[in-house]
């Protein structure tokens, strides 16, 4: 059904005759007659008849002018649904218990009056697709993916350096201890379970195995937060990393212990992207919310020096797009070895000394070395 013959309809039912709904239109009258013979003939009713006083309504046109008011109310709607500025502003998350997920709670708290519709979808490539597509407004990623260049049409700012903690059970060999260093992990079993080849976080996990020498086991599916830290509690021998800003909660009788990791700190790096025309008139307020939570970690010791490279192409999402922060340390260096997907900080008494890795290492494979093949069998549950 043509809207415009309905509007038109609508305006001649109102005005009361053509030649003033032409004007309220600002259409001419002859165009006013077509589109109510077009709707009329569509429909198979007469909607109006001549009279000396105008146009008046037939018992069909009146039956007809509700309803007709209506499909307008509801294709006005339709377009504020989508219109830049009245829809929600859509932004992507990782997990809902994370750092990133975090960042949007304080987001929503400072802008409650800011709509949001917050997603998560699964990997990068799915999230640069809808980023492109206009699907979402922006994503929160680790930039961590060796020899695949960001699209020139997406940009991206590091917004948050999450620091490591180990989570053991309370009959672990570290569970005891107020920190450990990564010297101190080699040898332990740290189990993060549904690692996905290809993904960035597959990415930073491969770096964080070459460059540490760890041994991190990867078996058996992801079925959640609370299976893994049931195992967790109830196997001393594993143990698994989390963020520092990962909210979880598990039963008290579990004794977890969430450790500090030091000397250095590795640290994972989120990144906000979004499509450089994206029209949004809150995507500016957040990516300004984000700079200034970055500058209050950076503040507070918590942040990693940035390196200051644009994406261009030929560079993998590794590359760091930020520049450098206006609180950075006086103290870095570049940590062995190859690989930019791992960043790690080694903690002074008061202030964090910022240490970032060197150049990328060759392609990401399935299966990294120290990254053992087992089946679930093998743990003992």
């Amino acid at each position: 059904m043509d809207l415009e013959a309905v509007r038109t309809f609508a305006a001649v039912a109102e005005a009361g005759e053509f030649q003033k709904a032409a004007a309220d239109l600002s259409i001419t009258q002859q165009a006013i007659s077509k589109r109510i013979a077009a709707l009329e003939g569509s429909l198979g009713v007469r909607l109006f008849t001549r009279a000396p006083r105008g146009a008046e309504l037939t018992i069909d046109g009146q039956a007809f002018l509700p309803h007709a008011r209506e499909l307008l109310r509801v294709a006005e709607r339709a377009v504020e649904s989508v219109s830049t500025g009245r829809r929600p502003l859509r932004v992507d998350v990782i997990a809902s218990r994370g750092a990133q997920s975090g960042l949007m709670r304080g987001f929503h708290g400072a802008y409650p009056e800011i709509d949001l519709d917050v997603v998560m979808l699964f990997d990068i490539e799915t999230a640069i697709a809808a980023i492109r597509s206009g699907a979402i407004d922006a994503s929160f990623r680790a930039v961590a993916m060796p020899g695949r260049p960001l699209p020139e049409d997406v940009e991206s700012v590091r917004v948050l350096d999450e620091p490591f903690q180990l989570l053991t059970g309370p009959a672990h060999a570290l569970a005891s201890a107020r920190s450990v260093t990564v010297a101190k992990l080699a040898g332990h079993r740290i189990w993060m379970p549904g690692i996905v080849p290809g993904t960035e976080w597959g990415a930073y996990d491969h770096d964080l195995v070459a460059e540490f020498g760890l041994t991190i086991e990867a078996t058996g599916p992801n079925v959640g937060s609370e299976a893994l830290l049931d195992t967790i509690a109830d196997t001393p021998a594993l143990a698994t990393f989390m963020g520092e800003h990962t909210r979880l909660i598990w039963p008290s009788g579990h004794g977890l212990r969430r450790i500090p990791v030091t000397d250095p700190t590795p640290i994972y790096p989120h990144s906000l992207l979004w499509h450089r025309d994206n029209p949004h008139p809150a995507l500016p307020t957040l990516r300004a919310h984000l700079a200034a939570t970055a500058a209050v970690h950076d503040a507070a010791g918590r942040q990693v020096r940035r390196t200051g490279l644009r994406q261009s192409a030929g560079q993998g999402y590794g590359s760091d797009p930020s520049p450098l922060s206006p609180v950075e340390r006086s103290r870095s260096t570049a940590l062995p070895g190859q690989g930019t997907g791992v960043l790690a900080t080694a903690r002074l008494p008061s202030r964090a000394t910022p240490m970032i890795k060197g150049r990328r290492s060759g392609p990401h494979v399935n299966k990294p070395p120290g990254v053992r093949a087992r089946s679930i069998e093998s743990y003992g549950l």
